[in-house]
């Protein structure tokens, strides 16, 4: 089952236990203990349900990860989504610069399924389905810097697909340190990253 997979769909809750929770509950076992380590009477166990419970709610342990996956993968898309919906009068500089913003507020708004997504390493139809849409989303996110040294807005010498690299390889770092509890919050975050990056990224000017 990949990705996105409308098997097992949707089941009704028992009280106390939808299924919204028993994948946010599941997606912190699968970070701490590993997806591949956890079984699915592991995960009753840290969740104090009994199996049955786990499979009323969902027919299986990849259909869970498939649900996290997609949390991650459906709001990256969308900021895609977005950028390439801009109005052509709107620069491609503008375009990528909003995306890295909105890449960082998603991350943080979703950060246990991205920091899971981010773990994952093809071991499975699930993991090689969510992969294939993470390097489309890669691919579309590089076309914009792409379209941004073309139009003369970030400096040239270096190639587009390594500043690509370097930009959203420090907004996927987030997953290792930043917590929604501390001091800094997803929109100061955001504007940092984006601050930080493409000042040192935008043609001088004079």
């Amino acid at each position: 089952m990949s990705a996105g997979s409308s098997q097992g769909s949707a089941r009704r809750g028992r009280p106390g236990y939808d299924q919204e929770l028993l994948v946010r509950r599941a997606v912190e076992v699968f970070i701490r203990r590993g997806y591949d380590a956890t079984s699915v009477g592991d995960l009753a166990a840290e969740l104090g349900l009994s199996k049955s419970a786990i499979y009323h709610h969902v027919p299986s342990k990849e259909h869970l990860l498939s649900l996290a996956l997609d949390d991650a993968l459906e709001g990256l898309e969308a900021v895609i989504a977005d950028a390439t919906r801009e109005p052509r009068d709107v620069s491609a500089y503008a375009r990528l610069r909003g995306a890295v913003r909105q890449s960082v507020l998603v991350l943080v708004d979703k950060l246990p399924s991205v920091t899971l997504l981010l773990r994952v390493r093809g071991n499975g139809e699930v993991e090689i389905s969510a992969l294939a849409r993470r390097r489309r989303i890669d691919e579309q996110l590089a076309g914009l810097v792409r379209d941004a040294v073309s139009e003369g807005t970030l400096r040239n010498d270096i190639a587009p697909d390594l500043i690509s690299r370097l930009l959203f390889g420090t907004v996927n770092s987030l997953t290792e340190w930043y917590r929604p509890d501390g001091e800094v919050d997803a929109a100061t975050l955001a504007d940092a990253v984006v601050e930080l990056a493409f000042d040192g990224l935008t043609v001088p000017r004079g």
